[in-house]
Protein backbone atom coordinates (compact mmCIF):
# COMPACT_ATOMS: atom_id res chain seq x y z
CA UNK A 1 0.00 0.00 0.00
CA UNK A 2 1.19 3.27 -0.82
CA UNK A 3 -0.41 6.23 1.71
CA UNK A 4 0.27 10.32 0.09
CA UNK A 5 -0.09 13.10 2.26
CA UNK A 6 -0.70 16.18 1.99
CA UNK A 7 2.94 16.33 -0.37
CA UNK A 8 3.68 19.49 -1.97
CA UNK A 9 6.71 20.40 -3.88
CA UNK A 10 7.59 23.68 -4.62
CA UNK A 11 10.19 25.66 -7.23
CA UNK A 12 10.87 28.86 -5.80
CA UNK A 13 7.33 30.45 -6.05
CA UNK A 14 6.17 27.81 -7.94
CA UNK A 15 3.99 24.95 -6.21
CA UNK A 16 4.40 21.76 -8.89
CA UNK A 17 2.31 19.69 -6.71
CA UNK A 18 0.02 21.41 -4.07
CA UNK A 19 -1.88 19.33 -1.56
CA UNK A 20 -2.24 15.71 -3.05
CA UNK A 21 -3.25 13.09 -0.71
CA UNK A 22 -4.59 9.56 -1.79
CA UNK A 23 -3.74 5.91 -1.16
CA UNK A 24 -2.96 2.97 -3.37
CA UNK A 25 -4.47 -0.23 -1.93
CA UNK A 26 -3.03 -3.50 -2.47
CA UNK A 27 -3.73 -5.85 -5.59
CA UNK A 28 -4.80 -2.47 -7.10
CA UNK A 29 -4.53 -1.07 -10.45
CA UNK A 30 -4.09 2.94 -10.09
CA UNK A 31 -5.17 5.09 -13.05
CA UNK A 32 -2.86 8.21 -12.63
CA UNK A 33 -3.96 11.07 -15.16
CA UNK A 34 -3.26 15.16 -15.43
CA UNK A 35 -2.79 17.11 -18.78
CA UNK A 36 0.78 18.33 -19.56
CA UNK A 37 2.57 20.09 -16.69
CA UNK A 38 -0.22 19.26 -13.75
CA UNK A 39 2.01 17.46 -11.78
CA UNK A 40 1.58 13.83 -12.40
CA UNK A 41 5.87 13.16 -13.30
CA UNK A 42 6.43 15.06 -10.30
CA UNK A 43 4.49 13.41 -8.16
CA UNK A 44 5.95 10.24 -9.29
CA UNK A 45 9.12 10.90 -8.77
CA UNK A 46 8.76 11.80 -5.05
CA UNK A 47 6.95 8.59 -4.63
CA UNK A 48 10.20 6.24 -5.73
CA UNK A 49 12.72 8.47 -3.92
CA UNK A 50 13.97 10.06 -7.11
CA UNK A 51 13.08 13.38 -5.63
CA UNK A 52 12.28 14.92 -1.90
CA UNK A 53 9.20 16.77 -1.52
CA UNK A 54 9.15 20.60 0.10
CA UNK A 55 6.36 19.01 2.96
CA UNK A 56 4.14 15.91 2.94
CA UNK A 57 4.59 12.74 3.50
CA UNK A 58 4.93 8.90 1.28
CA UNK A 59 4.78 6.39 3.16
CA UNK A 60 5.46 2.78 1.50
CA UNK A 61 3.79 -0.59 2.66
CA UNK A 62 4.78 1.39 6.22
CA UNK A 63 7.94 2.88 5.42
CA UNK A 64 8.22 6.89 4.96
CA UNK A 65 10.17 7.20 1.68
CA UNK A 66 12.37 10.15 3.14
CA UNK A 67 12.81 8.51 6.91
CA UNK A 68 13.27 4.64 5.47
CA UNK A 69 14.80 5.19 2.05
CA UNK A 70 16.21 1.34 1.87
CA UNK A 71 13.38 -0.24 3.13
CA UNK A 72 10.49 1.83 1.12
CA UNK A 73 12.44 1.35 -2.05
CA UNK A 74 12.77 -2.01 -1.71
CA UNK A 75 9.08 -2.05 -2.34
CA UNK A 76 8.87 -0.19 -5.60
CA UNK A 77 9.55 -0.93 -8.89
CA UNK A 78 9.90 2.00 -11.31
CA UNK A 79 9.26 1.99 -15.16
CA UNK A 80 10.26 5.81 -16.95
CA UNK A 81 8.31 6.87 -19.47
CA UNK A 82 11.74 6.26 -21.63
CA UNK A 83 13.16 2.71 -19.80
CA UNK A 84 16.84 2.87 -18.76
CA UNK A 85 17.87 0.07 -20.79
CA UNK A 86 21.92 -0.40 -22.10
CA UNK A 87 20.99 -1.03 -25.52
CA UNK A 88 24.93 -2.63 -25.91
CA UNK A 89 24.05 -5.75 -23.45
CA UNK A 90 21.74 -8.66 -23.99
CA UNK A 91 18.65 -9.20 -22.11
CA UNK A 92 20.48 -12.05 -19.65
CA UNK A 93 23.36 -9.53 -19.04
CA UNK A 94 20.99 -6.45 -18.22
CA UNK A 95 19.14 -7.98 -16.00
CA UNK A 96 21.89 -9.05 -14.26
CA UNK A 97 23.41 -6.02 -13.64
CA UNK A 98 19.94 -5.00 -12.25
CA UNK A 99 20.28 -7.97 -9.99
CA UNK A 100 23.82 -6.39 -8.49
CA UNK A 101 22.33 -2.88 -8.50
CA UNK A 102 19.15 -4.06 -5.98
CA UNK A 103 21.28 -6.20 -3.83
CA UNK A 104 19.82 -9.46 -4.71
CA UNK A 105 21.97 -12.21 -3.36
CA UNK A 106 23.35 -14.57 -6.28
CA UNK A 107 21.57 -17.36 -4.94
CA UNK A 108 18.18 -16.30 -5.55
CA UNK A 109 19.16 -14.69 -8.99
CA UNK A 110 18.24 -17.64 -11.57
CA UNK A 111 14.68 -19.00 -10.34
CA UNK A 112 13.67 -15.18 -10.17
CA UNK A 113 14.72 -13.97 -13.21
CA UNK A 114 13.48 -17.03 -14.66
CA UNK A 115 10.13 -16.64 -13.47
CA UNK A 116 10.21 -13.15 -14.29
CA UNK A 117 11.25 -13.47 -17.88
CA UNK A 118 8.61 -16.08 -18.07
CA UNK A 119 6.26 -13.99 -17.08
CA UNK A 120 6.73 -11.11 -18.92
CA UNK A 121 7.89 -13.27 -22.23
CA UNK A 122 10.98 -12.40 -23.40
CA UNK A 123 12.84 -16.12 -23.00
CA UNK A 124 12.58 -16.00 -26.74
CA UNK A 125 14.72 -12.93 -26.68
CA UNK A 126 17.59 -13.21 -23.96
CA UNK A 127 20.31 -13.54 -25.84
CA UNK A 128 20.25 -10.61 -28.12
CA UNK A 129 21.16 -7.31 -27.67
CA UNK A 130 18.44 -4.70 -26.34
CA UNK A 131 19.46 -2.65 -28.64
CA UNK A 132 17.92 -4.65 -31.72
CA UNK A 133 14.67 -5.44 -30.00
CA UNK A 134 11.53 -3.87 -30.86
CA UNK A 135 9.67 -1.40 -29.26
CA UNK A 136 7.35 -4.15 -27.60
CA UNK A 137 10.02 -6.35 -26.18
CA UNK A 138 11.81 -2.93 -24.90
CA UNK A 139 8.51 -2.42 -22.71
CA UNK A 140 8.66 -5.83 -21.71
CA UNK A 141 12.26 -5.96 -20.79
CA UNK A 142 11.45 -2.40 -19.30
CA UNK A 143 8.62 -3.92 -17.19
CA UNK A 144 11.19 -6.74 -16.13
CA UNK A 145 13.82 -4.65 -14.83
CA UNK A 146 11.13 -2.89 -12.48
CA UNK A 147 10.01 -6.70 -11.29
CA UNK A 148 13.33 -7.37 -10.04
CA UNK A 149 13.93 -7.94 -6.02
CA UNK A 150 9.83 -8.77 -5.95
CA UNK A 151 8.75 -5.49 -5.44
CA UNK A 152 5.61 -5.36 -4.02
CA UNK A 153 4.07 -2.37 -5.91
CA UNK A 154 4.83 -1.58 -9.53
CA UNK A 155 5.02 2.35 -11.01
CA UNK A 156 4.54 2.22 -15.01
CA UNK A 157 4.83 5.66 -16.74
CA UNK A 158 3.30 5.31 -20.28
CA UNK A 159 4.03 1.71 -20.41
CA UNK A 160 2.25 1.64 -24.00
CA UNK A 161 3.56 4.67 -25.47
CA UNK A 162 5.02 4.02 -29.30
CA UNK A 163 3.54 0.34 -29.32
CA UNK A 164 1.17 -0.59 -32.22
CA UNK A 165 -2.40 -1.91 -31.25
CA UNK A 166 -1.01 -5.85 -31.32
CA UNK A 167 1.72 -4.88 -28.92
CA UNK A 168 -0.77 -2.51 -26.41
CA UNK A 169 -2.96 -5.47 -25.87
CA UNK A 170 -0.02 -7.56 -24.95
CA UNK A 171 0.73 -5.03 -22.15
CA UNK A 172 -2.05 -4.60 -21.18
CA UNK A 173 -2.87 -8.34 -20.32
CA UNK A 174 0.43 -8.39 -18.59
CA UNK A 175 -0.20 -5.85 -16.68
CA UNK A 176 -3.69 -6.88 -15.83
CA UNK A 177 -1.91 -10.45 -14.68
CA UNK A 178 0.97 -8.00 -12.38
CA UNK A 179 -2.34 -6.75 -11.21
CA UNK A 180 -2.97 -9.85 -9.18
CA UNK A 181 0.37 -9.91 -7.21
CA UNK A 182 1.26 -6.38 -7.39
CA UNK A 183 -0.41 -2.77 -6.63
CA UNK A 184 0.25 -0.78 -10.02
CA UNK A 185 0.02 2.81 -10.52
CA UNK A 186 -0.11 3.84 -13.88
CA UNK A 187 0.29 6.94 -15.98
CA UNK A 188 -0.66 6.88 -19.67
CA UNK A 189 -1.99 9.71 -22.63
CA UNK A 190 -3.47 6.18 -24.19
CA UNK A 191 -6.83 6.65 -21.80
CA UNK A 192 -8.29 4.02 -23.61
CA UNK A 193 -6.53 1.87 -22.24
CA UNK A 194 -6.51 3.18 -18.15
CA UNK A 195 -10.28 2.68 -18.80
CA UNK A 196 -9.50 -0.86 -19.62
CA UNK A 197 -7.12 -1.81 -16.41
CA UNK A 198 -7.62 0.88 -14.11
CA UNK A 199 -9.80 -0.38 -10.81
CA UNK A 200 -9.43 3.44 -9.75
CA UNK A 201 -8.74 6.42 -11.04
CA UNK A 202 -6.78 10.03 -10.06
CA UNK A 203 -6.97 12.90 -12.05
CA UNK A 204 -4.81 15.76 -11.08
CA UNK A 205 -4.87 19.26 -12.46
CA UNK A 206 -2.72 22.23 -11.87
CA UNK A 207 -0.94 20.81 -9.10
CA UNK A 208 -3.85 19.31 -7.26
CA UNK A 209 -5.93 16.58 -6.59
CA UNK A 210 -9.15 16.68 -9.06
CA UNK A 211 -11.06 13.82 -8.69
CA UNK A 212 -10.35 10.30 -6.78
CA UNK A 213 -13.05 7.19 -7.68
CA UNK A 214 -13.80 4.41 -10.19
CA UNK A 215 -14.70 5.20 -13.58
CA UNK A 216 -18.22 4.48 -13.24
CA UNK A 217 -18.81 6.54 -9.82
CA UNK A 218 -16.99 9.48 -11.41
CA UNK A 219 -18.99 8.86 -14.99
CA UNK A 220 -22.40 9.03 -12.93
CA UNK A 221 -21.37 11.81 -10.81
CA UNK A 222 -20.50 14.40 -13.82
CA UNK A 223 -23.65 12.93 -15.81
CA UNK A 224 -25.81 12.83 -12.94
CA UNK A 225 -28.12 10.03 -14.06
CA UNK A 226 -27.10 7.17 -15.85
CA UNK A 227 -27.74 6.28 -19.35
CA UNK A 228 -28.43 2.68 -21.12
CA UNK A 229 -28.57 1.91 -24.65
CA UNK A 230 -31.39 -1.25 -24.91
CA UNK A 231 -32.00 -3.26 -28.07
CA UNK A 232 -34.67 -5.42 -27.26
CA UNK A 233 -37.46 -7.94 -29.69
CA UNK A 234 -40.49 -6.23 -28.44
CA UNK A 235 -43.28 -4.27 -29.59
CA UNK A 236 -42.55 -0.94 -29.40
CA UNK A 237 -45.30 1.05 -27.25
CA UNK A 238 -46.12 -1.96 -25.05
CA UNK A 239 -42.55 -2.56 -23.77
CA UNK A 240 -41.66 1.50 -23.49
CA UNK A 241 -44.99 1.42 -21.31
CA UNK A 242 -43.84 -1.56 -19.01
CA UNK A 243 -40.34 -0.46 -19.04
CA UNK A 244 -41.08 2.93 -17.63
CA UNK A 245 -42.64 1.05 -14.49
CA UNK A 246 -39.39 0.21 -13.15
CA UNK A 247 -38.12 1.86 -10.01
CA UNK A 248 -35.52 4.16 -11.25
CA UNK A 249 -36.16 4.74 -15.11
CA UNK A 250 -37.45 8.08 -15.67
CA UNK A 251 -37.35 8.01 -19.63
CA UNK A 252 -37.64 5.42 -22.06
CA UNK A 253 -37.23 6.81 -25.52
CA UNK A 254 -37.89 3.75 -28.02
CA UNK A 255 -37.17 3.78 -31.68
CA UNK A 256 -38.40 0.93 -34.26
CA UNK A 257 -35.39 -0.70 -35.68
CA UNK A 258 -37.18 -3.82 -37.62
CA UNK A 259 -41.29 -3.55 -38.05
CA UNK A 260 -41.03 -7.14 -39.05
CA UNK A 261 -39.35 -8.78 -36.22
CA UNK A 262 -41.04 -6.05 -33.60
CA UNK A 263 -36.92 -5.60 -32.55
CA UNK A 264 -36.70 -1.63 -31.06
CA UNK A 265 -33.94 0.40 -29.11
CA UNK A 266 -34.81 1.94 -26.62
CA UNK A 267 -32.52 4.89 -24.99
CA UNK A 268 -33.43 4.92 -20.85
CA UNK A 269 -32.62 7.40 -18.41
CA UNK A 270 -31.92 6.03 -14.78
CA UNK A 271 -31.37 7.49 -11.23
CA UNK A 272 -27.44 7.40 -10.87
CA UNK A 273 -27.78 6.10 -7.74
CA UNK A 274 -30.43 3.32 -8.65
CA UNK A 275 -29.70 -0.13 -10.10
CA UNK A 276 -31.97 -0.61 -13.45
CA UNK A 277 -30.34 -3.13 -15.30
CA UNK A 278 -31.35 -6.77 -13.20
CA UNK A 279 -34.69 -5.07 -13.13
CA UNK A 280 -34.47 -4.74 -16.72
CA UNK A 281 -33.61 -8.09 -17.34
CA UNK A 282 -36.17 -9.88 -15.05
CA UNK A 283 -38.66 -8.24 -16.95
CA UNK A 284 -37.63 -8.94 -20.33
CA UNK A 285 -37.40 -12.62 -19.36
CA UNK A 286 -41.15 -12.40 -17.49
CA UNK A 287 -42.50 -10.89 -20.60
CA UNK A 288 -40.32 -13.52 -23.33
CA UNK A 289 -39.04 -10.48 -25.02
CA UNK A 290 -35.05 -11.30 -26.10
CA UNK A 291 -32.60 -8.52 -25.11
CA UNK A 292 -29.95 -8.47 -27.70
CA UNK A 293 -28.19 -5.43 -26.12
CA UNK A 294 -27.57 -3.71 -23.60
CA UNK A 295 -24.75 -0.92 -23.18
CA UNK A 296 -23.80 2.31 -20.29
CA UNK A 297 -24.22 4.94 -22.59
CA UNK A 298 -22.43 6.78 -19.37
CA UNK A 299 -19.34 9.82 -20.18
CA UNK A 300 -16.07 7.86 -21.09
CA UNK A 301 -12.84 8.54 -19.52
CA UNK A 302 -11.64 10.61 -22.28
CA UNK A 303 -15.21 12.88 -21.75
CA UNK A 304 -14.86 12.55 -17.98
CA UNK A 305 -11.24 13.52 -17.89
CA UNK A 306 -12.15 16.49 -20.46
CA UNK A 307 -14.52 17.72 -18.09
CA UNK A 308 -12.25 18.02 -15.20
CA UNK A 309 -9.45 19.36 -16.24
CA UNK A 310 -11.10 22.13 -18.23
CA UNK A 311 -12.68 23.16 -15.16
CA UNK A 312 -16.14 22.32 -15.88
CA UNK A 313 -17.11 20.25 -12.55
CA UNK A 314 -15.07 19.00 -9.85
CA UNK A 315 -15.80 15.83 -8.45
Amino acid sequence: MIEINNLVKRYGDKKAVNGISFTVNDDEVLGFLGPNGAGKTTTMNIITGYLSSTSGTVKVNGHDILEEPELAKKEIGYLPENPPLYTDMTVNEYLDFICDLKGVAKSKRKQMLERIISLVKISDVTDRLIGNLSKGYKQRVGIAQAMVGDPSILILDEPTVGLDPSQIIEIRKLIKSLSKSHSIIISSHILSEIQEIADRVVIINHGKIAAVDSLTDLSKRLSGQTKLMLTVGAPAKECAAKIQTIHGISAAVPKIVNNKVSQIELTLVGENSTEIRSAIFFMMARENWPILEMRSLDPTLEEVFLNITAGKRRA
